[in-house]
Protein backbone atom coordinates (compact mmCIF):
# COMPACT_ATOMS: atom_id res chain seq x y z
CA UNK A 1 0.00 0.00 0.00
CA UNK A 2 1.37 3.08 -0.94
CA UNK A 3 1.59 6.85 0.67
CA UNK A 4 -1.15 8.22 -1.76
CA UNK A 5 -3.45 4.83 -0.62
CA UNK A 6 -3.05 5.52 2.74
CA UNK A 7 -3.98 9.27 2.37
CA UNK A 8 -7.07 8.74 -0.03
CA UNK A 9 -8.12 6.06 2.99
CA UNK A 10 -8.01 8.65 5.24
CA UNK A 11 -9.59 11.00 3.55
CA UNK A 12 -12.43 8.75 2.17
CA UNK A 13 -12.64 7.66 6.16
CA UNK A 14 -13.34 11.31 6.82
CA UNK A 15 -16.18 12.22 4.29
CA UNK A 16 -17.71 8.62 4.86
CA UNK A 17 -18.38 9.60 8.56
CA UNK A 18 -19.77 12.89 8.04
CA UNK A 19 -21.84 11.82 5.21
CA UNK A 20 -22.54 8.47 7.60
CA UNK A 21 -23.76 10.30 10.44
CA UNK A 22 -25.51 13.28 8.37
CA UNK A 23 -27.59 10.43 5.67
CA UNK A 24 -28.29 7.58 8.10
CA UNK A 25 -25.94 5.60 6.40
CA UNK A 26 -22.80 3.19 7.15
CA UNK A 27 -21.15 4.04 4.28
CA UNK A 28 -20.29 1.63 2.38
CA UNK A 29 -21.66 3.03 -0.81
CA UNK A 30 -18.70 5.07 -0.46
CA UNK A 31 -16.22 3.36 1.00
CA UNK A 32 -16.53 -0.16 -1.49
CA UNK A 33 -16.01 1.88 -4.46
CA UNK A 34 -12.72 3.91 -3.49
CA UNK A 35 -11.54 0.33 -1.61
CA UNK A 36 -12.12 -1.29 -5.39
CA UNK A 37 -10.13 1.22 -7.07
CA UNK A 38 -7.49 1.11 -4.03
CA UNK A 39 -7.01 -2.78 -3.99
CA UNK A 40 -7.24 -3.45 -7.78
CA UNK A 41 -4.26 -0.67 -7.67
CA UNK A 42 -2.29 -2.71 -5.88
CA UNK A 43 -2.39 -5.70 -8.61
CA UNK A 44 -5.58 -7.58 -6.04
CA UNK A 45 -7.60 -9.77 -8.38
CA UNK A 46 -11.15 -8.11 -9.13
CA UNK A 47 -12.94 -11.14 -7.70
CA UNK A 48 -10.96 -10.90 -4.27
CA UNK A 49 -10.80 -6.96 -4.24
CA UNK A 50 -14.53 -6.90 -4.65
CA UNK A 51 -14.71 -9.13 -1.50
CA UNK A 52 -12.31 -7.37 0.68
CA UNK A 53 -14.20 -3.92 -0.21
CA UNK A 54 -17.04 -5.20 0.99
CA UNK A 55 -15.69 -6.99 3.70
CA UNK A 56 -13.71 -4.53 5.29
CA UNK A 57 -16.17 -1.61 4.59
CA UNK A 58 -18.76 -3.65 7.24
CA UNK A 59 -16.02 -3.56 9.42
CA UNK A 60 -15.58 0.08 9.65
CA UNK A 61 -19.40 0.62 9.54
CA UNK A 62 -19.85 -0.55 12.92
CA UNK A 63 -18.08 1.72 15.08
CA UNK A 64 -19.20 4.66 12.53
CA UNK A 65 -22.94 3.65 13.17
CA UNK A 66 -22.30 3.50 16.53
CA UNK A 67 -20.92 7.16 16.79
CA UNK A 68 -23.32 8.56 14.87
CA UNK A 69 -26.52 7.05 16.55
CA UNK A 70 -24.59 8.23 19.67
CA UNK A 71 -25.22 11.77 18.82
CA UNK A 72 -28.87 10.97 17.11
CA UNK A 73 -29.51 9.42 20.30
CA UNK A 74 -29.08 12.43 22.07
CA UNK A 75 -31.10 14.64 19.93
CA UNK A 76 -33.95 12.38 20.72
CA UNK A 77 -34.23 11.16 16.90
CA UNK A 78 -33.90 7.12 17.31
CA UNK A 79 -37.32 5.38 17.58
CA UNK A 80 -35.44 2.72 19.32
CA UNK A 81 -37.97 -0.53 18.91
CA UNK A 82 -38.09 -0.06 15.41
CA UNK A 83 -34.49 -0.05 15.29
CA UNK A 84 -33.78 -3.17 17.40
CA UNK A 85 -37.08 -5.12 15.93
CA UNK A 86 -35.49 -4.13 12.41
CA UNK A 87 -31.89 -4.65 13.20
CA UNK A 88 -32.56 -7.73 14.98
CA UNK A 89 -34.07 -9.20 11.60
CA UNK A 90 -31.75 -7.27 9.52
CA UNK A 91 -28.82 -9.25 11.12
CA UNK A 92 -29.32 -12.51 10.85
CA UNK A 93 -30.04 -12.17 6.99
CA UNK A 94 -27.25 -10.19 6.47
CA UNK A 95 -25.27 -13.06 7.88
CA UNK A 96 -26.74 -15.59 4.91
CA UNK A 97 -26.18 -12.24 1.93
CA UNK A 98 -22.51 -12.26 2.83
CA UNK A 99 -22.15 -16.00 2.53
CA UNK A 100 -23.84 -16.48 -0.61
CA UNK A 101 -21.95 -13.29 -1.98
CA UNK A 102 -18.50 -15.61 -0.98
CA UNK A 103 -19.50 -17.90 -4.09
CA UNK A 104 -20.46 -15.26 -6.45
CA UNK A 105 -18.05 -13.90 -9.20
CA UNK A 106 -16.54 -10.50 -8.40
CA UNK A 107 -17.55 -8.76 -11.16
CA UNK A 108 -21.25 -9.38 -10.64
CA UNK A 109 -21.27 -8.37 -7.21
CA UNK A 110 -19.67 -4.98 -8.28
CA UNK A 111 -23.13 -4.93 -11.31
CA UNK A 112 -25.26 -5.60 -8.41
CA UNK A 113 -24.04 -2.95 -5.91
CA UNK A 114 -24.22 -0.49 -8.76
CA UNK A 115 -27.55 -1.51 -9.65
CA UNK A 116 -28.96 -1.46 -6.00
CA UNK A 117 -27.63 2.32 -5.96
CA UNK A 118 -28.83 3.23 -9.13
CA UNK A 119 -32.87 1.98 -7.51
CA UNK A 120 -32.49 3.16 -4.47
CA UNK A 121 -31.83 6.53 -5.69
CA UNK A 122 -34.24 7.00 -8.00
CA UNK A 123 -36.91 5.74 -6.17
CA UNK A 124 -36.11 8.80 -3.38
CA UNK A 125 -35.76 11.12 -6.34
CA UNK A 126 -39.49 9.71 -8.01
CA UNK A 127 -41.22 9.80 -4.94
CA UNK A 128 -42.20 13.53 -3.34
CA UNK A 129 -41.44 13.89 0.81
CA UNK A 130 -44.21 12.26 3.15
CA UNK A 131 -47.40 14.47 3.98
CA UNK A 132 -47.18 15.79 7.68
CA UNK A 133 -50.63 14.34 8.25
CA UNK A 134 -49.40 11.01 7.46
CA UNK A 135 -48.33 8.98 10.85
CA UNK A 136 -45.09 6.30 10.58
CA UNK A 137 -46.09 3.09 10.35
CA UNK A 138 -45.47 1.29 13.94
CA UNK A 139 -45.96 -2.38 13.18
CA UNK A 140 -42.98 -4.93 14.07
CA UNK A 141 -43.99 -7.49 11.41
CA UNK A 142 -44.47 -4.79 8.96
CA UNK A 143 -40.77 -3.81 10.10
CA UNK A 144 -39.10 -7.44 10.28
CA UNK A 145 -40.77 -7.61 6.27
CA UNK A 146 -38.74 -4.70 5.29
CA UNK A 147 -35.47 -5.63 7.41
CA UNK A 148 -35.33 -9.33 5.35
CA UNK A 149 -34.57 -8.12 2.01
CA UNK A 150 -32.90 -5.24 2.70
CA UNK A 151 -30.38 -7.21 4.77
CA UNK A 152 -29.77 -9.84 2.21
CA UNK A 153 -28.60 -7.05 0.00
CA UNK A 154 -26.77 -5.82 2.97
CA UNK A 155 -24.96 -8.88 3.07
CA UNK A 156 -24.69 -9.57 -0.44
CA UNK A 157 -23.29 -6.64 -1.69
CA UNK A 158 -21.62 -5.03 1.31
CA UNK A 159 -23.46 -2.60 2.37
CA UNK A 160 -24.56 -1.47 6.18
CA UNK A 161 -28.20 -1.65 5.01
CA UNK A 162 -28.56 2.45 5.67
CA UNK A 163 -28.46 3.56 1.60
CA UNK A 164 -31.75 0.87 1.16
CA UNK A 165 -33.21 1.68 5.09
CA UNK A 166 -33.79 5.68 4.60
CA UNK A 167 -35.77 4.91 1.53
CA UNK A 168 -37.78 2.25 2.78
CA UNK A 169 -38.25 4.15 6.21
CA UNK A 170 -39.67 7.80 3.89
CA UNK A 171 -41.50 5.83 1.34
CA UNK A 172 -43.07 2.67 2.66
CA UNK A 173 -42.79 2.87 6.44
CA UNK A 174 -43.90 6.95 6.67
CA UNK A 175 -41.18 8.18 8.75
CA UNK A 176 -40.02 11.95 8.62
CA UNK A 177 -36.65 12.12 6.67
CA UNK A 178 -34.65 12.87 10.20
CA UNK A 179 -35.99 10.43 12.36
CA UNK A 180 -35.48 7.83 8.99
CA UNK A 181 -32.25 8.88 9.24
CA UNK A 182 -31.31 8.26 12.98
CA UNK A 183 -32.91 5.13 13.10
CA UNK A 184 -31.41 3.94 10.14
CA UNK A 185 -28.17 4.34 11.57
CA UNK A 186 -28.96 2.46 14.56
CA UNK A 187 -30.39 -0.11 12.36
CA UNK A 188 -26.66 -0.68 10.37
CA UNK A 189 -25.07 -1.18 13.42
CA UNK A 190 -27.07 -4.79 13.65
CA UNK A 191 -26.99 -5.57 10.11
CA UNK A 192 -23.46 -4.60 9.81
CA UNK A 193 -22.36 -7.14 12.70
CA UNK A 194 -23.98 -9.78 10.88
CA UNK A 195 -22.18 -9.03 7.12
CA UNK A 196 -18.75 -8.76 9.08
CA UNK A 197 -19.30 -12.33 10.85
CA UNK A 198 -20.34 -13.40 7.32
CA UNK A 199 -17.24 -11.94 5.32
CA UNK A 200 -14.57 -12.65 8.10
CA UNK A 201 -16.19 -16.50 7.83
CA UNK A 202 -16.27 -17.36 4.30
CA UNK A 203 -13.35 -15.45 3.84
CA UNK A 204 -10.73 -18.15 5.85
CA UNK A 205 -8.17 -19.72 3.90
CA UNK A 206 -8.75 -18.17 0.46
CA UNK A 207 -6.02 -18.15 -1.75
CA UNK A 208 -4.76 -14.67 -3.10
CA UNK A 209 -5.45 -12.92 0.04
CA UNK A 210 -2.53 -9.97 0.40
CA UNK A 211 -1.03 -9.80 3.89
CA UNK A 212 -2.94 -9.14 7.35
CA UNK A 213 -6.64 -9.91 5.64
CA UNK A 214 -8.91 -11.37 8.33
CA UNK A 215 -11.04 -12.98 5.80
CA UNK A 216 -12.36 -11.25 3.33
CA UNK A 217 -11.19 -8.06 5.62
CA UNK A 218 -8.19 -5.93 4.80
CA UNK A 219 -6.62 -4.64 8.50
CA UNK A 220 -4.74 -2.07 7.00
CA UNK A 221 -7.57 -0.24 5.12
CA UNK A 222 -10.07 -1.32 8.09
CA UNK A 223 -7.64 0.73 10.59
CA UNK A 224 -6.82 3.71 8.13
CA UNK A 225 -10.79 4.40 7.48
CA UNK A 226 -11.75 3.96 10.85
CA UNK A 227 -9.15 6.12 12.40
CA UNK A 228 -11.33 9.31 10.70
CA UNK A 229 -14.79 7.99 10.28
CA UNK A 230 -15.72 8.02 13.92
CA UNK A 231 -15.20 11.12 14.99
CA UNK A 232 -16.74 12.91 11.69
CA UNK A 233 -19.81 10.40 11.89
CA UNK A 234 -20.52 12.84 15.31
CA UNK A 235 -20.41 16.51 13.32
CA UNK A 236 -22.23 14.60 10.13
CA UNK A 237 -24.91 13.50 12.84
CA UNK A 238 -24.94 16.85 14.49
CA UNK A 239 -25.10 18.80 10.95
CA UNK A 240 -28.31 16.40 10.34
CA UNK A 241 -30.54 18.36 12.93
CA UNK A 242 -29.79 21.87 11.33
CA UNK A 243 -30.40 20.97 7.81
CA UNK A 244 -34.08 21.06 5.97
CA UNK A 245 -35.38 17.68 4.68
CA UNK A 246 -35.35 18.33 1.44
CA UNK A 247 -31.80 19.58 1.29
CA UNK A 248 -30.49 15.52 3.08
CA UNK A 249 -33.22 13.90 0.38
CA UNK A 250 -31.51 15.76 -2.46
CA UNK A 251 -27.79 14.77 -0.95
CA UNK A 252 -28.57 11.70 -0.81
CA UNK A 253 -29.93 10.98 -4.02
CA UNK A 254 -26.97 12.91 -5.81
CA UNK A 255 -24.27 10.93 -4.04
CA UNK A 256 -26.33 7.17 -4.64
CA UNK A 257 -26.09 8.11 -8.23
CA UNK A 258 -22.85 9.22 -8.43
CA UNK A 259 -21.50 6.23 -7.45
CA UNK A 260 -23.86 3.61 -8.51
CA UNK A 261 -22.73 5.05 -11.97
CA UNK A 262 -19.36 4.67 -11.07
CA UNK A 263 -19.29 0.69 -9.91
CA UNK A 264 -21.11 0.46 -13.51
CA UNK A 265 -18.04 1.90 -14.94
CA UNK A 266 -19.50 4.66 -16.29
CA UNK A 267 -16.60 7.13 -15.09
CA UNK A 268 -14.06 4.32 -16.11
Amino acid sequence: MTIAHILILLATGAGVGFAGGLLGVGGSFIMTPVQYLVFADMGIPIDIAVKLAFGTSLMVVLPTAASGTWRHHREGAVWWRAAVVMGMCGLGCAFGGATLASYLPGASLKLAFGIVLMAAGAGMLIRGPVEANEPPKDSPWLWAAWAAPIGVISGLVGLGGGVLAVPVMVLALKFRIHSAIATSLAFVMFTSIGGVIGYIVNGQGVAGLPLHCLGYVQLEAWGLLAATSVGMAQLGARATHRLPAHRLRYAFVAVMFYLGLRMLGVFG
